[in-house]
């Protein structure tokens, strides 16, 4: 198991906006270098992708809540 971690403390978002569906619903696949959320820093919304593949099992972090960097934001099975 491996897991996707913040690249950046802030506010961390698992969709576009509040009408849209998350950049990455669980169970779902994901390559190295796509994009799973963004982190807000001061008004700025940052890209956060994947460092690996595979199947995304769980976030585990919320929309809305606050990441430290190099917290673990999602579980991935390779």
């Amino acid at each position: 198991m491996e897991t996707i971690k913040a690249t950046m403390p802030g506010v961390f978002y698992r969709r576009p906006s509040p009408e849209d569906d998350p950049f990455v619903p669980e169970g779902s696949s994901v390559s190295p270098g796509q994009t799973v959320a963004v982190i807000e820093v001061m008004k700025t919304f940052n890209e956060l992708k994947a460092e690996v593949g595979g199947t995304v099992t769980r976030f585990l972090i919320a929309d809305g809540d606050e990441v430290e960097m190099g917290q673990d934001v999602a579980e991935v099975d390779g």
